[in-house]
């Protein structure tokens, strides 16, 4: 019987893992960056936004390879605990830097949180909508009538129902699991391309995706910090993102030596599917070519700051260029 991911946190068994292999998993404590450690390397917390998976394969190739080391940086990856935020955990200091998304960052920044993206992690989000291979859905104009299970306050689904003028769509919670797309072929669900594909091809299924990124709304993965130490640390910032961009560079050419090291950190992966993410992250361009990789525009900023004050997202107005800032991976 083929295993179907069920996408749940497993803090506890995970925490015993990362232990065990050298990862420090903290649960506490004060923003570092200013004291060094004991071999004379600046620590550094990155709070994940899931548990260790491919698609954070350069921050793992970056510490494996010892990409910050070489930066004079002892970083620590942390995955992200039970109903955990990582805009609120950076903000509150139990790490220096999170993972995100640019329109999160610039919500956040309307309700008063002075966080600041520094890097792109992605291009193009890799969230899609995938529905059956003989579905009527072929374009989100296509979405009437339908009901979707995707994340609570998913954003882009009501950029998508104002975008087509759709008035007939419901929206119901996300399972983290693809059983009840299985179970029925009428079922529209919110997915990682880079991952839930993967076991519907493994359990004899033919399904379809449309990215998210397609219907116009198209926000950046981003690495971000508070402004404050943006502007005080400065150049724990530029090395931090300097070594990250390398250890994607060297992720995207060769993902196995990685990929081997996430299985030893967590036990819900196997190799097939992070061979599957690793070549999705790649053919869609995702993570970016070498030039690009980290490097974000005004422009989309500005433009996703528009996409969201015209729906109403953003509590209070502000200059969009306080969210992030571009000289830490190039213009």
């Amino acid at each position: 019987m083929i295993r179907l991911k069920l996408r749940v946190h497993v803090w506890t068994a995970l925490c015993a893992v990362l232990l065990t292999a050298g990862v420090v998993v903290p649960v506490s404590g004060c923003r570092s960056g200013t004291t060094g450690t004991a071999n004379g390397l600046t620590p550094v917390r990155l709070q994940l936004d899931w548990y260790p998976q491919p698609e954070h394969g350069g921050f793992f190739e970056a510490q494996l390879n010892g990409y910050y080391k070489a930066e004079g940086l002892e970083v620590t990856l942390v995955p992200l605990p039970q109903y955990g935020s990582s805009g609120q955990l950076v903000m509150n200091g139990k790490a220096d830097f999170g993972l995100g998304t640019s329109d999160q960052l610039l919500e956040w920044n309307s309700n008063g949180l002075p966080l600041q993206a520094v890097a792109a992690t992605m291009q193009h989000d890799a969230q899609a909508i995938m529905v059956h291979k003989d579905s009527p859905i072929h374009d989100f104009k296509d979405l009437e009538g339908h009901t979707i299970a995707a994340q609570t306050g998913a954003t882009w689904l009501k950029y998508v129902t104002t975008r087509y003028g759709l008035k007939n769509v419901k929206q119901i919670s996300s399972t983290r699991s693809v059983a009840n797309f299985l179970a029925d072929p009428n079922y529209v669900q919110q997915v990682f391309i880079t991952s839930e594909p993967f076991f519907i091809k493994q359990a004899g299924a033919e399904a379809r995706t449309i990215l998210i990124s397609s219907s116009g709304y198209d926000p950046y993965r981003v690495q971000f910090t508070t402004r404050e130490y943006a502007q005080q640390h400065a150049d724990v910032v530029q090395k931090f993102v300097r070594a990250t961009i390398r250890g994607w560079q060297d992720y995207l050419k060769d993902p196995g030596p990685v990929n081997k090291y996430l299985l030893a950190l967590n036990p819900a992966l196997n190799p097939a599917q992070e061979a599957y993410t690793a070549q999705a992250l790649r053919d869609g361009g995702f993570i970016g070519d070498d030039p690009q990789i980290g490097r974000m525009t005004a422009a989309r900023w500005q433009a996703s700051y528009d996409q969201l004050k015209s729906m109403g997202i953003l509590r209070n107005a502000f200059d969009p260029a306080q969210a992030y800032s571009l000289k830490f991976a190039g213009l």
